[in-house]
């Protein structure tokens, strides 16, 4: 007998983190719409990002953020697979025409957390230590309180690189709680980072289901499972950051609280070395018109040439 038609087709990379949040999409889909899971196939794609491991190589390296997504946006354009869950601090600013991130399911812990096995927090770490990331981000943040640290790559998944930990190749590194939480990893967290020291991010936190644009259907079978504070907070980052012309070249934070609607959005910039910084703050209720005021502030700041100076 023929197999049923399926209710949704998912794409994923296969990290354990990317299948969770996968899952945990299919699970929501399958209760809300009562349909069995089975009906909704998750299938499993290697993107470039994930191809590309070497140590010494950071993501603007490999291609940038869009090396995580390709594959996956490649399959819905074509129509092999309904939806693109992903982490939505990995999707390029750019979406490919004909695909929009139209849901975001509710943000988890958007800070980092400080992982260690030798100390409590990145002030107790001695002089000269190795602090593993590849992120510019959190090495910038970093370097901005202890500018004596070195800097070690740190790729991997998240198990992987609390591995690494253990063996040894860094004294300490920093991961989002968002990822640990998902994978009842929190435990591992030595320390929760302030996030006005160590500004997430954008978008960090979030996972944002994208689909291809005009599919009523879809459209209409994800939208339950769209948080709405989350999508007004992603949007407003996202919006700061496309009017910085931010990229995984150059380090940029976002925090947004919403109190009864109200919004404040929070921006920053830093040099490679984080010895340079600037910040903005705005508030108001429609997160686009925020998101491109705190980016001008942040351009006005710097100056219209800050990304030959910064970036790497």
């Amino acid at each position: 007998m023929q197999s049923p038609t399926p209710f949704a087709r998912i794409g994923t990379r296969g990290s354990p983190l990317a299948l969770a949040q996968a899952e945990l999409v299919r699970d929501l889909l399958s209760e809300i719409h009562g349909v069995a899971q089975d009906r909704i196939e998750i299938e499993v794609f290697s993107t470039g990002g994930d191809r590309s491991q070497k140590e010494n190589t950071t993501l603007s390296d490999i291609g940038g953020k869009g090396v995580f997504t390709k594959e996956i946006d490649e399959a819905l354009l074509s129509g092999r697979i309904d939806i693109g869950v992903h982490s939505s601090k990995d999707v390029a600013t750019g979406l490919p025409t004909g695909i929009h991130l139209a849901a975001f399911l509710e943000r988890e812990d958007a800070r980092d957390a400080f992982i260690s096995v030798s100390v409590k927090g990145i002030d107790n770490l001695p002089e000269g230590a190795r602090f593993g990331t590849s992120s510019i981000r959190r090495a910038a943040q970093a370097l901005r309180l202890r500018p004596d640290l070195r800097i070690v790559p740190f790729r991997g998944n998240v198990h992987t690189r609390l591995q690494k930990l253990l063996d040894g190749v860094a004294d300490a590194t920093l991961l989002a709680m968002a990822g640990l939480n998902r994978l009842d990893e929190g435990h591992r967290a030595t320390a929760i980072l302030d996030p006005e020291d160590f500004m997430p991010a954008p978008a960090q936190g979030a996972i944002g289901l994208a689909i291809r644009e005009g599919d009523d259907r879809l459209a209409g079978l994800i939208a339950p499972l769209d948080h709405a504070p989350t999508h007004t907070a992603i949007t407003a980052e996202r919006t700061m950051l496309t009017v910085l012309d931010g990229s995984c070249r150059t380090p940029v934070g976002a925090l947004t609280l919403n109190e009864n609607g109200l919004l404040t959005l929070k921006g920053e910039i830093l040099s490679l070395d984080g010895q340079t910084s600037f910040r903005a703050t705005a508030q108001g209720q429609d997160p686009v018109a925020l998101g491109e005021a705190v980016g001008r502030d942040l351009l006005d700041q710097a100056g219209a040439d800050w990304h030959s100076q910064w970036s790497s």
